[in-house]
């Protein structure tokens, strides 16, 4: 269970991390759009302002009174504009409210030719402008309150981004934004496109976890959990059709070599009897051909009796030799056992679950291979775990234990299956491998005869251990070592 919860959170946290990069990417985009589009709006403006005071120097307009003067008109298209000054060198002073540094900056504007920045309040949002012109030089007082905050503004009310203005050590706050700083943040800088007015604008957005795409990461971990959840159904169940045919097919192996044996079996019970009747019958024949004559009625019965007994012999000696395996041996090869017994407890796993059966397995390191016939192998195991089952299931549960151990002994590899059964009773040791022997209700009593002609085929042998340590019964199951030959 634990890959497939492994396997949910790393698919889960790739997906999840593309979805919240491809959300955060859009609003970082987002981001430079509108402080590309602020930076050229602002731009503008300042551009404007330094238009109008070309402007108005070039053609130096008059008015003769001051309510009449037509620069004053300029406040109603550009409302930034607050006040326009037309300043005659030597003829005037500067107005009351006009703050000071404006000759300075009249002075730098006449050297340069263009317009200067004569003073600046950034805290009010209030600039001073002028530009030094013959006869006359014209000053504009700006409000940077009406200056951004316009049509074209490109961030709404209430927008998180935090845009303000910056020159020297003074700021203007443009738009405060609705959040505080946080760990992470989007931030663009770059000074306006104005020679005169050098502000810098600044713009910082905090990255919030409520940015992230959350319905769309949880539909993706949900997703996630529903397309593995099928892909496990599936596997499984492949499994366990894998691991039933696996069984049919095993169990159709045990089902022909239990016929086989139950074949061999009556045919070593009948030889012998029919041997003594076809004797007998010969005999009686012979003594009725010495003695007086006979009816014929009684030969021709006797003669009948001689031919059945022959037939019914050449049956049975047919029949044993069909289901005999005198070349078992012959189709031997190099098996490694480990391997076996994990197969076989796989086979069984869904019977050892069920059961909840504790499972002791001790494999010696570096065993050779073993020299048996693959299916035989199997069947013999599939015999003994069986077995043990079937005597753990009158256990209480948590005393059903199975220890498996692998030894190697010499020329030999030792297999041992023992359980915490009640084992094997003593009346039934001396006949444990006698066919037809058995302490179970709906059992042949075959299995273990038969496992033990397949293991004696193999060159092995298959005997109870008595002597094992322990409750239940122990079965010792031993094969002979593969020997690689080499020319």
């Amino acid at each position: 269970m634990a890959p497939w919860w492994l396997a949910w959170l790393a698919l889960g946290a790739v997906g999840c991390t593309w979805l919240a990069q491809q959300r955060l990417q859009q609003l970082h985009d987002a981001f430079d759009t509108d402080a590309r589009i602020a930076h050229r709006v602002l731009s503008q403006r300042m551009v404007q302002h330094e238009a109008i005071l070309a402007t108005l120097v070039l053609l130096q307009p008059e008015g003769h009174a001051p309510e009449a003067a037509p620069w004053r008109a300029l406040t109603r298209p550009y409302p930034q504009v607050r006040e326009v000054l037309r300043h005659v060198d030597g003829a005037q002073a500067w107005p009351a409210g006009w703050p000071r540094g404006m000759e300075a900056a009249l002075t730098q504007s006449r050297a340069s030719g263009r317009a200067v920045l004569a003073a600046s309040n950034l805290s009010e949002g209030q600039l001073y402008l002028v530009q030094a012109g013959i006869p006359a030089s014209f000053a504009l007082h700006l409000d940077l309150r009406t200056t951004a905050l316009t049509d074209d503004w490109p961030l709404p009310p209430g927008s998180p981004v935090h845009a303000w203005l910056t020159l020297d050590a003074q700021n203007y706050t443009i738009q405060g934004g609705t959040e505080g700083t946080g760990r992470w943040q989007w931030q663009a800088a770059k000074t306006l496109a104005a020679t005169s007015q050098p502000l810098v604008l600044h713009m910082q957005q905090a990255v919030r976890a409520a940015m992230l795409p959350w319905s769309s990461m949880l539909g993706w971990l949900a997703g996630c959990a529903a397309l593995l959840t099928a892909l496990r159904q599936l596997l499984r169940q492949r499994e366990a059709r894998r691991r039933a045919e696996q069984l049919l097919q095993l169990g159709q192996v045990a089902r022909l070599n239990t016929l086989g044996e139950l074949a061999a079996g009556m045919a070593h019970e009948l030889n012998q009897p029919l041997t003594a009747v076809l004797a007998s019958s010969q005999a009686a024949q012979r003594l009725l051909a010495e003695a007086e004559p006979d009816t014929p009625l009684l030969r021709q019965a006797l003669a009948q009796a001689v031919a059945q007994a022959r037939r019914a012999s050449d049956v049975v000696t047919r029949l044993r030799r069909l289901v005999e395996h005198p070349d078992a041996a012959t189709h031997t090869c190099a098996v490694d056992l480990p391997q076996a017994v994990t197969d076989a407890l796989h086979l069984l796993e869904p019977q050892l679950a069920a059961h909840k059966v504790q499972l002791h397995p001790q494999f010696a390191p570096g065993l050779p291979a073993a020299r048996a016939d693959a299916v035989a192998l199997q069947q013999i195991l599939h015999n003994l775990l069986t077995n043990a089952l079937q005597a753990l299931s009158a256990m209480p549960v948590g005393k059903r234990q199975l220890w498996i151990a692998l030894t190697h002994q010499g020329a030999q590899l030792q297999l041992t299956v023992r359980d915490s059964g009640p084992g094997i009773a003593p009346d039934m040791r001396p006949r444990l491998f006698t066919p037809f022997a058995t302490s179970r209700d709906h059992g042949l009593g075959l299995g273990l005869t038969l496992s033990q002609s397949l293991a004696e085929a193999m060159g092995g042998s298959l005997q109870l251990d008595a002597a094992a340590p322990g409750p239940g019964a122990c079965f010792a199951l031993r094969l002979p070592v593969h020997v690689q030959h080499t020319r």
